[in-house]
């Protein structure tokens, strides 16, 4: 009887064993909570909050630095709430740490805790660090210099272009990455142009110290224009990738008023691309319910607020056509650089059948040269559309384009001679309509012929300079 009870005895013990084996994890982390209650209550706390904007309304940038830096720590398995988000490549898994959700840090034999709040009104972020006072003193500078060092690894580790558009809500600042493939030896554009953007760019980013030894802004702008489809916006992708900046893409038409723009620039962060597509659209006809006034884009361009809000940007606009904007908004300080891009010549069109079809040379290429040389012409987009639709045969590729540059070039004959036809006077229907170019011949020519017409109309000699002025501009 006795060997039977303690036969019993055994296997239960065994049994209890065995089970408290299988839940040691919850077992441990039970006690481990315990013992961390019993920790509060001994020690004394102080609380430091890292918010997700400042006083100004601007971005935090220690509170990215934080946010990369906690989502970095081991010990976020461990929270109860632990958000999975793919990664920039197929199989990577990131983890980022939930809403209101406690993670724990050590550093010099400290124990501290980051808390990640949330405000269910304002929907504003914070990040809460939690430490000792008696370890404040010895660590805290050394913890938060640990920080900077450890984000700024992660970033270049991980750096990925983003692209932030403005929305509504109240966090004004949607991102994405940036996935366009597209870079800037890839844009089809003349080869002395990009070399000269290049040179730009490069002699911008080294600046620094000269633009402030003359008080300026460490900023530079560039317009973008010319037809529909000719790889404006492609450009500034291609531009944002060799500064390796962010792009923040502000559409004017969710923009409530000047100073709703102004709070918008000044949420945008040091070493970015800020980019207005569409100005002359928006300034000719801003129907879109937008109360955005022509002031408020000057201010925007190159007021105050731009001047505060970090070093170091870009600013890029787009239009179509530039001839019916007002000179003072593009004067030199609020667009330091033009760039025209054209619609498809020859040249630009044997880079794009290398590009697309792999073809360097082709017995068709004559005929398209002749083409070209008629006047007709296309969009780069287009041009590439009918490679990309006919890839597989060179030839057809080749024979759809002629097509296309034909069709093309009948219609604007025949845009040309009604134009004639419906002319008023002899004058009116022997105006030339000249267009931005680099050869200073041409400029000398545009100069020349703006001169005669003022005089033929009787200006005056004040109306001359003027004239000529916006010209040189």
């Amino acid at each position: 009887m006795i060997s039977f009870t303690l036969f019993a005895l055994i296997i239960v013990g065994l049994f209890i064993l065995l089970r408290l084996y299988l839940i040691r994890t919850a077992l441990f982390s039970a006690v481990n909570k315990c013992l961390h209650c019993i920790e509060d209550k001994v020690h004394v706390y102080q609380f430091f909050k890292v918010p997700e904007l400042n006083e100004n309304h601007q971005e935090n940038q220690f509170y990215r630095k934080v946010l990369s830096y906690v989502n970095s720590l081991s010990s976020i398995e461990d929270s109860d709430f632990t958000n999975l988000f793919s990664g920039s490549k197929s199989n990577d898994i990131i983890l980022c740490l939930d809403d209101n959700q406690v993670v724990f840090d050590t550093f010099l034999g400290a124990r501290m805790s980051w808390k990640n709040e949330i405000d269910a009104k304002t929907r504003k972020r914070t990040f809460v660090l939690r430490i000792k006072k008696k370890d404040k003193r010895r660590i805290l500078q050394s913890y938060l210099q640990h920080i900077h060092t450890v984000s700024d690894e992660i970033d270049q580790k991980w750096r990925e272009i983003k692209l932030f558009i403005n929305t509504e809500l109240s966090q004004r600042w949607r991102s994405v990455p940036l996935a366009h493939p597209v870079t800037i030896d890839t844009m089809v554009m003349d080869m002395d142009l990009k070399n000269r953007i290049k040179s730009d760019v490069e002699a911008f980013l080294k600046s620094k110290q000269y633009y402030h030894r003359l008080g300026r802004v460490w900023k530079r702008s560039y317009l973008l224009y010319g037809p529909s489809g000719t790889g404006k916006s492609s450009f500034v992708v291609a531009m944002a990738k060799l500064l390796n900046y962010d792009v923040y893409d502000i559409d004017l038409s969710k923009v409530s008023d000047d100073s709703d723009l102004k709070l918008l620039l000044l949420q945008t962060r040091p070493k970015s691309l800020i980019v207005v597509e569409d100005l002359d659209r928006f300034l000719s006809d801003n129907s879109a319910g937008s109360s955005v006034s022509l002031s408020g884009v000057l201010n925007f361009m190159d007021g105050i607020v731009n001047s505060c809000t970090g070093d170091e940007k870009v600013m890029v606009f787009t239009m179509n056509c530039k001839d019916l904007i007002d000179p003072v908004v593009l004067r030199p300080g609020r667009v330091d650089v033009h760039i025209y891009f054209p619609l498809c010549n020859f040249n630009s069109f044997k880079t794009l059948a290398s590009s697309y079809l792999g073809v360097k040379d082709h017995k068709l290429f004559p005929h398209v040269e002749e083409i070209f040389e008629t006047g007709a012409t296309m969009s780069p987009a287009e041009i590439a559309e009918l490679m990309v639709m006919n890839r597989s045969s060179p030839s057809r590729a080749l024979k759809s384009v002629i097509t296309a540059l034909q069709i093309n070039g009948d219609a604007r004959a025949g845009k040309a001679g009604l134009r004639l036809s419906e002319s008023k006077s002899p004058d009116e229907g022997s105006m030339l309509s000249w267009k931005d170019v680099s050869s200073p011949a041409m400029k000398e020519v545009r100069k020349l012929y703006n001169v005669l017409r003022l005089k033929k109309s009787g200006a005056s000699d004040h109306q001359l300079h003027r004239e000529l002025s916006l010209i040189e501009r």
